[in-house]
């Protein structure tokens, strides 16, 4: 039961590290001082994904909802001919929601038994 509430943390945190390895790709053109704003800009959804991450840490099921959501609404932006593509990106995040929204209830539930 314990390992519940870690799994969508470290399941988001390992899905934006693979987001931001897309803005990596930005380093083989040159030196990172060069491409510096560039580089921000391409870290934009890593730093989104990270504030919704932070909004899930503090509150599961407001930040699982958003997560479902967000894995749910970026499928059709990101679609590139491939449904491979789609899972690969958007699954962890909706797996992440349900895993929040989840640990929420079963603390819900565990706190109102311990307390009757």
């Amino acid at each position: 039961m314990k390992l519940l509430p870690l799994l969508p943390r470290l399941l988001s945190i390992l899905a934006i590290a693979f987001v931001s390895i897309f803005a990596l790709d930005l380093l083989e053109h040159g030196i990172l001082g060069e491409y510096f704003l560039t580089f921000l800009m391409h870290m934009v959804p890593s730093f989104t994904l990270m504030i919704i991450l932070a909004i899930a840490w503090k509150w599961e099921l407001i930040g699982g909802i958003i997560y479902v959501l967000l894995g749910i609404g970026i499928s059709p932006l990101i679609y590139t001919d491939s449904y491979v593509t789609i899972v690969l990106i958007t699954s962890p995040f909706i797996l992440a929601g349900l895993l929040f929204i989840l640990s929420h209830f079963l603390k819900k539930k565990s706190f109102t038994e311990h307390t009757s």
